[in-house]
């Protein structure tokens, strides 16, 4: 969380016993693709959670567990408070970068993650995936449209790189809505 607190549900008065806390290791550690997650609950949710679990799949990948012990046992709370910070300087030039940009809004700026969904319904006709593709085309830079997220109008930005790339990519960004525009 890049400002404020982040409290966990079970902490609340007569929510511990009615709680189930899913997480998994994809952003805090930065293991996107390694598919390890974790659920803790009380006992008795815990039990019928892993009775469906063992239904559905065997286990997680040998690979993807050493990985989350190496992450468990090897991270130092400093270390992720420093990527905090570094996450949150990026996300904050991104949406300066966007502010930028005529037509271009973000309703809710991201407040732990490390991606940006911007409105631009205001290019293509809305069609984000047209945009995405002429992006690409054009200008050799790829984005993800948010209706493949559930939210038709606008496109997914990635801001987990270097700031080197995410200067190119914003100009990129930039200059291609901006020769939409004229």
């Amino acid at each position: 969380v890049y400002e404020g607190e982040c409290f966990s549900f079970a902490s609340m008065p007569g929510m511990f016993d009615r709680t189930l806390t899913i997480n998994g290791f994809s952003k805090a550690y930065a293991m996107t693709g390694m598919r390890l997650g974790y659920v803790a609950a009380p006992q008795k949710l815990a039990k019928a959670v892993t009775t469906i679990q063992s239904q559905l799949t065997s286990c997680a990948g040998s690979i993807s567990q050493a990985a989350g012990v190496a992450a468990l046992t090897k991270v130092s709370d400093e270390e992720l408070e420093q990527n905090v910070h570094i996450m949150k300087k990026k996300r904050d030039y991104v949406l300066g970068e966007l502010e930028k940009i005529p037509g271009v809004k973000v309703a809710i700026p991201p407040s732990g993650a490390f991606y940006v969904l911007p409105d631009v319904a205001g290019y293509f006709g809305g069609d984000d995936t047209e945009l995405c593709l002429q992006l690409l085309k054009r200008k050799n830079l790829a984005i993800v449209p948010g209706s493949s997220f559930g939210a038709p109008g606008t496109v997914r930005l990635s801001y987990a790189t270097s700031m080197e790339e995410l200067r190119t990519a914003m100009r990129k960004l930039a200059e291609f809505l901006e020769e939409e525009r004229a």
